[in-house]
């Protein structure tokens, strides 16, 4: 740690993404004991999305029921683990979780990219594309969380980040309770991409959540459509059905359909 850095971890020191406390050993990323405290997904998960599974089962109950546009993906913690830290990231202004989020992402797709699925280790991601928030919720957060994590990520991993390429073109309702059809219809011409940076490339979107896969595939859809190669994905959390976060307002994007 520069001088520099020491000074400022002195005088605004970094809050652990677990207790929200100051970390210790200062310096760190997260208290050393509050690490153990996060689930990290297993072995046995989804090939298509990630999620875990029984056993060697190959495919989740929601893959199984219907095929995806996005290739596969994968996520580096259960989403009960690290539900506080993810709404604190959110919602309550801690961008610093950034880093230590980043930093898990990085690790996860070097495991992942060793032990998953036969088309990510044939095409690694060449880019890194954050999947976008609507603008009115980026003003009134302060930022893209999602942004935040595909740089931090790109810092570890040398993969570059792909910005104003994937648009949002509007805001969309929460999708809780809706049928995976009212999903669809609810993204629809959601998002576009802009200009052909993406083509020939193979893609990882890069969010914070994934639950059904619905915005996923409204992205990979566009991707597709605009040239891209392979597209994955790698999310912070991975939750169930139905999904709905602690304290979730129902005019924020907690409850949108990964």
């Amino acid at each position: 740690m520069s001088a520099g850095e020491w000074l400022k971890d002195l005088l605004f020191p970094r809050r652990c993404p677990v207790c929200d406390r100051p970390v210790l050993p200062a310096g760190a990323l997260i208290c050393e004991e509050c690490a153990k405290t996060l689930h990290p997904v297993g072995r046995d998960t989804c090939m298509c999305c990630g999620k875990p599974v029984a056993g060697r089962q190959e495919l989740c109950a929601d893959c199984a029921k219907r095929p995806h546009i996005f290739t596969a993906g994968t996520a580096v913690y259960t989403f009960r683990s690290c539900s506080g830290a993810l709404y604190r990231f959110k919602y309550r202004g801690r961008e610093e979780y950034a880093d230590f989020f980043g930093e898990s992402m990085a690790r996860r797709l070097r495991v992942w990219q060793a032990e998953g699925p036969g088309a990510v280790r044939r095409r690694p991601p060449e880019a890194l594309i954050a999947v976008p928030s609507s603008g009115d919720r980026v003003r009134r957060r302060g930022y893209d969380q999602s942004l935040l994590l595909a740089r931090a990520m790109s810092r570890r991993t040398g993969i570059p980040v792909l910005e104003n390429v994937l648009l949002r073109t509007r805001s969309t309702p929460p999708m809780r309770g809706m049928t995976a059809a009212e999903r669809q219809k609810n993204l629809k011409k959601a998002f576009l991409v802009h200009g052909n940076s993406v083509e020939s490339k193979s893609i990882m979107l890069i969010d914070d959540i994934y639950t059904t896969g619905a915005t996923m595939d409204a992205c990979a859809e566009q991707l597709r459509k605009a040239g891209s190669g392979p597209v994955f994905f790698m999310t912070l959390a991975i939750g169930e059905i139905p999904y709905v976060e602690p304290g979730q307002d129902p005019d924020d994007d907690a409850s949108r359909d990964l």
